[in-house]
């Protein structure tokens, strides 16, 4: 089994989500990412979709969701095409004894601290899945009390936009 990335855009109603995870559920498939929002058009949002699956399967759900009324267009977006990005935040031990340390670790991962308190910060990072999961290993020792972060969210390199509905490059 190997991950993939489908960029899903769908009518901006309700429920489309909850058939579209049912879909996935239907089939065992376990959604590794999750992320969904408004495009440009109000209309329309797109949803963001990692999973851990092989290729066909995969391409039986492709046509699964291509046959729902509200799913508009399906594109798997292939690592080398994409920019792919998640936010997290990460609210990590901190005393006057090792702040400077975390900060340090903080720039260099050219991250921000969003909130200060006597014993935590917390940090705002963006950045891949990789970058995100080397900058918690280094965190760790300090000792991270608490983590949040978004679905993956991507979108093909270069001019062309799965939203355009002519489909013609920009």
């Amino acid at each position: 089994m190997s991950k993939h990335t489908l960029s899903v855009l769908v009518e901006n109603k309700p429920g489309v989500l909850a058939r579209i995870a049912a879909l996935f559920s239907r089939r065992g498939f376990n959604i590794d990412s999750l992320a969904v929002g408004e495009t440009e058009y109000a209309d329309v949002s797109r949803m963001t979709v990692v999973v851990d699956v092989d290729e066909l399967p995969l391409e039986q759900v492709t046509k699964q969701l291509n046959k729902l009324v509200e799913v508009l267009k399906v594109v798997e977006l292939e690592p080398s095409s994409a920019v792919q990005r998640q936010v997290m935040l990460i609210k990590v031990r901190a005393d006057a004894a090792t702040r400077s340390q975390v900060l340090e670790m903080v720039q260099m991962f050219r991250a921000k601290v969003v909130d200060v308190a006597t014993d935590s910060l917390t940090i705002e990072a963006t950045g891949t899945t990789d970058k995100l999961r080397a900058l918690l290993d280094v965190l760790d020792p300090y000792g991270v009390k608490e983590l949040v972060q978004s679905g993956i969210v991507a979108i093909g390199r270069g001019p062309r936009s799965i939203t355009d509905r002519t489909l013609r490059s920009a």
